[in-house]
């Protein structure tokens, strides 16, 4: 059974530490047998401060590191300043304990902890948006994209800001068992199996004043037209905007470009058809406004790395097992 273990360090948040033991702790195989092992440790077994106002009386201390498949640490309130606040007093020893082989995984501003310990060097990862800029400028070593929900690097893995983390749990899931279970995890914790999109769409804008013009009109109207070629010139002179004032106002809106935002929802409705419809991929395709079930392949693949054919039949079995 594959062992994961969450490191607990002190000032830890209590939701980002649950979320492993959650997630990974719903995967079941056929049979009903658990496909994983979660425990919690701590540096010395003791008492764990929280963020809140609450401690944890973890069972372990740090050599149930050594036995580690996976290892998940989520974040803990620390100041982000120099390099050493994120590597407290025996914490490099512990993770000296973590083998080779196993997989390191951070969850939000854990990041830094890895950062700091030089198992991000040379590595892309990410962190979250808000700490981005802070974080790339102290590990320069480190190839910092803000932009999306987690970073699969191998054998080490970084997840963006607090929910992000059941992204990447799930994506672990999905890589060690296969879509059918993770999205089977997914329905059980009521969350989505993945999210289109990065952290882009959350990080602040500045709100668009009443007076300006919105451009949530021309949204219902393209989505009436997903069948349609759509070019930026037709929904910008729907919008009354130029070219280029519609593309701001779609980024401070929807966090995207408007090509971009057509293409999600091409996608999100051929998702839908594939689920509640018997027509095909071809049909489908055209329905969307990918013109060839070609593209549609290409682009669900590229997306959420399944064929129509693939996920239809995962989501149709579990709707009929349902």
């Amino acid at each position: 059974m594959h062992r994961v273990v969450v490191l607990a360090l002190d000032g830890v948040y209590p939701f980002e530490m649950s979320i492993p033991v959650r997630i990974f702790g719903t995967a079941v195989g056929e049979d009903g047998q658990p496909l994983y092992e979660v425990v919690t440790c701590g540096l010395d077994g003791a008492s764990v401060a929280t963020s809140a106002d609450f401690a944890l009386a973890v069972q372990h201390g740090s050599e149930a590191l050594e036995s580690a498949d996976t290892v998940v640490i989520p974040p803990f309130v620390c100041s982000p300043g120099e390099d050493r606040e994120w590597l407290p007093e025996g914490l490099p020893d512990a993770l000296g304990r973590i083998r080779p082989e196993a997989r390191i995984v951070s969850i939000c501003t854990a990041s830094y902890v890895l950062a700091s310990a030089g198992l991000l060097d040379g590595r892309q990862a990410t962190t979250h948006w808000n700490e981005a800029p802070r974080f790339q400028r102290a590990f320069p070593q480190v190839k910092v994209d803000a932009d999306v929900l987690f970073v699969d690097d191998g054998r080490v893995l970084t997840a963006a800001g607090v929910a992000a983390g059941v992204d990447l749990c799930l994506h672990l899931v999905r890589r060690d068992h296969g879509s059918e279970i993770a999205n089977r995890v997914a329905r059980l914790c009521v969350v989505p199996p993945w999210r289109e999109g990065g952290q882009a769409q959350y990080i602040e804008r500045p709100m668009p004043k009443p007076s300006q013009s919105s451009t949530s009109r021309t949204r219902v109207w393209a989505l009436e037209r997903l069948h349609e070629p759509l070019s930026l010139s037709e929904m910008a002179a729907h919008a009354g905007m130029s070219v280029r004032t519609l593309t701001r106002h779609f980024h401070h809106e929807v966090g995207m470009t408007p090509g971009q935002w057509v293409a999600q929802q091409r996608l999100d409705h051929a998702r839908r058809l594939l689920e509640t419809t018997d027509l095909t991929v071809d049909v489908i395709a055209t329905r969307a406004g990918f013109g060839t079930g070609a593209s549609l392949r290409q682009r669900l693949a590229a997306a959420i790395g399944v064929s129509p054919t693939a996920y239809r039949q995962t989501f149709r079995a579990k709707d009929a097992a349902a």
